[in-house]
């Protein structure tokens, strides 16, 4: 393979797994929701 095309790879796995840590941190995250809408307040605590 042409070291092009290596740190391309390289650059695209390390974009996916930020975007998989990142995706992982947001899930983990506790805490309590507010949405304001048309219906009124809602809070929801997970």
């Amino acid at each position: 393979m042409s070291r092009n095309l290596l740190l391309i790879l390289t650059g695209v796995l390390a974009v996916c797994l930020i975007g998989a840590g990142y995706l992982y941190y947001q899930e983990r995250q506790s805490g309590i929701d507010i949405e304001i809408n048309e219906d009124g307040v809602t809070v929801e605590g997970n």
